[in-house]
């Protein structure tokens, strides 16, 4: 059954982002043919508007409004409603979306990073490694903005949190993401969790400290569960500068000091009673001791967002 006919797509569904033309989109993103990611419910694509601005926008895969429903659509409008709260500068913020009918269309319109995601720089030979410091400043760029988005009312917790969901700035600084329009409560059978949300959280913030450190994936064929290989280090069996990355190691090494102040972090992040864990928001005052860096130095130095909602008001308008 699809969703409630008094949904109608020219409905407003916030005030504070502008809803966009499906046409304006189409050609934006050259006819949806530039994916630049996945996630289990929707495909990304790079657009560049009139001015040169460029977007990532997130559409559902579903073409017809007898699949969606009204569950898919309050999930939805609710992301929307969420997104729209964040602003925050190492998020990749919501500049506005997408309904349409006919053709049925539920888009997301955000900001765009140009240099890739943080998985693909870990895991991916041809994409540039990073060293240890711009690895810093990138897990400290979704550190403070996990804390922001905790201090929201209410707090917004997001769908995921794993390298593919972050993507890096012109100067490598992070931009997180959350383009995913709906949650899935069983996506994380990994994490010995209570439940979806904050919890669950924090556990996915100790394994993404795991992958910075090591440049291991969190699973896989080979090597199996990350936080099973790392246990003998987090347990003081095998010498913890050994955890580090080969990569990082073949260049200079990583301060010990750095790895034993993020590796206190991840112990508690990862703890398997989740009612011990800390919060999202006491986790990132351990990281702000363990990491000195300010917000400030976090921040990509080439923000486009203002230019870009500016661009996109203006589209919106015509």
């Amino acid at each position: 059954m699809g969703y409630r006919a008094e949904w109608t797509a020219k409905e407003s569904l916030c005030d504070s982002v502008p809803s966009l033309g499906r046409a304006e989109l189409e050609a934006a993103c050259e006819n949806f043919s530039n994916v630049i990611g996945t996630v289990s419910d929707s495909a990304l694509y790079k657009g560049t508007l009139s001015s040169g601005v460029e977007i990532a926008v997130a559409s559902s895969p579903v073409k017809s409004a007898k699949e969606w429903s009204d569950r898919s659509e309050e999930q939805f409008r609710n992301k929307i409603s969420e997104l729209s709260k964040v602003n925050h500068k190492n998020f990749m913020n919501l500049l506005g979306y997408c309904t349409c009918d006919a053709p049925f269309t539920r888009m997301m319109v955000f900001e765009y990073a140009p240099c890739g995601s943080l998985f693909e720089h870990l895991h991916v030979r041809e994409a540039e490694h990073l060293d240890w410091p711009t690895r810093l400043r990138i897990i400290m760029g979704v550190t403070y903005c996990l804390e922001h988005m905790n201090q929201l009312d209410p707090p917004v917790t997001p769908r995921t949190l794993n390298s593919s969901s972050i993507y890096l700035t012109e100067d490598y600084a992070a931009k997180f993401s959350d383009t995913e329009f709906w949650k899935d409560d069983d996506a994380d059978a990994s994490a010995p969790t209570r439940s979806a949300g904050q919890d669950s959280i924090v556990y996915k913030f100790g394994i993404l400290l795991l992958e910075v450190i090591s440049g291991r994936l969190p699973f896989s064929e080979d090597h199996g569960l990350l936080v099973l290989w790392a246990s003998s280090y987090l347990d003081g069996k095998r010498p913890i500068g050994s955890m580090a990355d080969p990569v990082l190691r073949a260049s200079s090494p990583v301060p010990e000091e750095d790895l034993a102040a993020l590796c206190d972090v991840v112990r508690l992040c990862i703890n398997r009673e989740a009612a011990k864990r800390p919060s999202m928001g006491e986790v990132a005052g351990l990281m702000k001791g363990a990491v000195r860096l300010s917000p400030e130095q976090t921040t990509p130095r080439n923000n486009p967002l203002w230019w870009a909602e500016l661009e996109i008001m203006s589209t919106a308008s015509t």
